[in-house]
């Protein structure tokens, strides 16, 4: 199936390593380039480099929670590559912890990054798409059932989902879908960190699949090549929807 993804160029944040890499995979794959941006500017060049290097990917080492990043990377897209045609919008997980035991300081610090600095993202990024581009907020199942342990991805996870719903009424007129994608359990490089850390990491990761009715953790690329769909043309009619990417472990509709 041809995506129509040749020769488009999207901007994908936090994505240096994870879910974000593995999309950066999928639409490079498709004949698409990428501008990719992450805090850690060694991994933002290893990124690069695994992307087949500057012809296909451009890397800018910035935070989301800088009001000015969301203008530099729309900048880098069009100077590096003369065009911009969607966007993946991807921050870290919050601190860990339940909603009561969470400090102002880190309710603060987590609406600037996870929160305000998605919104001005996606904001930005599609003030500068022409008909046709997409947007799409990697966010998390929290938006359908809360995590335990998760306190401030529970809060503030299903509000972006409700900012990509009401973004994707403002654009549509002019021909950009902004949707979001909810990714359940990945065996991601940081999954793989956690699961050292326990005292039986084999045992743990068998313990997080049998509770997925696929039995199995997903692989990064599973959720690349749904999210580079979603991004594409192919997906013209998919917009304000959350798409959840978890082997059916949400148990809500």
């Amino acid at each position: 199936m041809d995506l129509g993804l040749a020769d488009r160029v999207f901007i994908l944040t936090g994505a240096s390593r994870g879910l974000g890499l593995a999309t950066a995979r999928a639409l490079i794959a498709d004949g698409a380039r990428v501008v990719i941006s992450s805090r850690d500017a060694d991994r933002v060049a290893e990124a690069v480099e695994t992307l087949g290097g500057a012809d296909r990917a451009a890397g800018v080492t910035t935070d989301l929670a800088d009001p000015s990043t969301p203008r530099e990377l729309v900048h880098t897209a069009q100077e590096r590559f003369g065009r911009l045609d969607g966007a993946l919008i991807s921050v870290g997980g919050p601190t860990p912890g339940t909603a009561a035991s969470m400090s102002d300081d880190q309710w603060t610090g987590a609406f600037e990054t996870v929160f305000l600095g998605s919104v001005r993202a996606a904001r930005t990024f599609a003030a500068a798409l022409p008909e046709g581009g997409a947007i799409a907020l990697v966010l998390s199942t929290s938006v359908k059932t809360p995590l335990a342990g998760l306190g401030l991805s529970n809060g503030f996870r299903p509000g972006l989902a409700m900012v990509a719903k009401d973004m994707a009424d403002e654009f549509a007129p002019r021909g950009v879908r902004v949707l979001s994608i909810l990714p359940g359990r990945f065996m991601t490089d940081r999954s793989r960190e956690l699961f050292e850390a326990t005292p039986d990491p084999a045992t743990a990761a068998e313990a997080v699949a049998a509770g997925i009715p696929l039995r199995r953790i997903g692989e990064p690329t599973e959720f690349g090549q749904v999210a580079a769909f979603l991004l594409s043309p192919a997906a013209s009619y998919v917009t304000g929807v959350a798409v959840p990417v978890d082997g059916g472990a949400l148990r809500a509709l």
